[in-house]
């Protein structure tokens, strides 16, 4: 049994947050990690090509900058080495291998009652802690829709998570599911390597350049959003044109307000748009059925394909380990409470990096939880 004052659960950017901030108080916590590494999504199942589609002064974790001569947008290399000089910074030491199973809040001995595996030894270890942050992310599981058919597909099916570079996929035919930031850049980088590539746009997105983007985050400080909004999309319509007769159309809601309400950001084109103007990347509409290597779509389009690409996200599990989290989580183990109050729960209860605010709202979480963390601790030993 160990007694702990804060558990953290999740090594990736937001659990290192939240121990950076409350190293920065001086408040004791334990950190613990399913995997044998931190930030096991940036090394381990991020495509090579990948940068942060935000510019780093949007992306900093709290209390250290990058370094002065990072590039604008920083690549997957540079930001896993961020992320381990922040570790040895704020020396973190994660419990990695050690699975959280079970954790229940005990009302009697007003505490969290945590179960975890060590995975190299096979033992169960149990934490008594106070207060319970929930830093597994929003991007613990693999979402691959449900397709009529898909078991029938004889090639390659893979989650995006799988997917590292096009050079294994020249010559081939392959369909990329998925039209958000990951779809696309995957799409663009299949047909850079020779892939004559399709990939399914289901609804409405926002394109947007990376400096479009940068403008409207600088903007949003000082101006109302819609009127953002407005500059960005009439810029936008200015450097794309009309794009509706490629299957690409707006959503009726601005870019700012769309991520505000719904956490979904506007598509950072790298170039893929520009290909699907040649005809070079051709856009399908929704699925309708697989049949073999045949993918049939709801246009009526009958295409075989050799592989296919999931860019379609992930899911939190959290529920899957946390009891009496329901004043926090909903059935999607996402927060119920709107953002900016999402990240606070009853019973101590705190969750780190949930509002599809990226990198930035973990470094806002993050501070804080730290802070209501000082004050209860304060409160409750004046």
């Amino acid at each position: 049994m160990e007694n702990v004052d804060v558990l953290i659960v999740g090594g990736g950017p937001a659990g290192l947050a939240t121990a950076a901030c409350l190293t920065h108080l001086s408040i004791p916590y334990v950190i613990v990690e399913c995997e044998d590494c931190s930030a096991s999504l940036w090394r381990n199942r991020a495509y090579d090509r990948l940068k942060l589609h935000l510019a780093k002064e949007f992306c900093e974790l709290p209390h250290m900058s990058y370094p002065a001569d990072a590039p604008p947008y920083i690549p997957k290399a540079l930001f896993v080495k961020y992320l381990d000089d922040y570790t040895k910074n704020f020396n973190i030491q994660p419990k990695y291998l050690t699975c959280v199973e079970s954790s229940e809040y005990d009302n009697d001995k007003k505490c969290w009652s945590i179960a975890a595996r060590d995975m190299a030894k096979g033992t169960t270890i149990n934490f008594i802690a106070k207060f319970l942050v929930v830093a597994s992310g929003e991007n613990s599981a693999e979402n691959i829709p449900v397709i009529p058919g898909l078991d029938s597909f004889p090639g390659e099916a893979i989650h995006s998570s799988r997917y590292k570079s096009g050079k294994s996929f020249s010559g081939k035919s392959v369909l990329v599911i998925g039209s958000g930031n990951s779809g696309m850049e995957i799409a663009y980088d299949l047909a850079t390597h020779g892939a004559n590539t399709s990939v399914v746009i289901r609804g409405p997105i926002h394109v947007m350049t990376k400096e479009v983007i940068r403008l409207g985050m600088t903007l949003a400080h000082h101006l109302p959003l819609n009127l953002v909004d407005n500059l960005l999309v009439m810029v936008a319509k200015f450097i794309f044109g009309d794009q509706s007769r490629h299957g690409i159309t707006m959503p009726k809601m601005g870019p700012m307000i769309l991520k505000t309400k719904t956490g979904r950001s506007a598509v950072i084109d790298v170039g893929t748009i520009g290909l699907i103007k040649k005809g070079i990347i051709q856009v399908k509409g929704n699925i309708s059925t697989i049949v073999g290597n045949i993918v049939k779509f709801q246009s009526g389009d009958e295409i075989s394909f050799d592989a296919i690409v999931f860019a379609t996200g992930y899911k939190s599990t959290a529920n899957m380990w946390l009891k009496n989290g329901d004043s926090m989580l909903n059935d999607n183990s996402l927060p119920s409470k709107e953002y900016p109050n999402h990240w606070k729960g009853e019973n101590r209860l705190y969750c780190v990096g949930l509002a599809r605010r990226g990198l930035t709202g973990i470094a806002t979480d993050a501070k804080n939880i730290a802070d209501d963390i000082k004050s209860m601790i304060c409160s409750m030993s004046g």
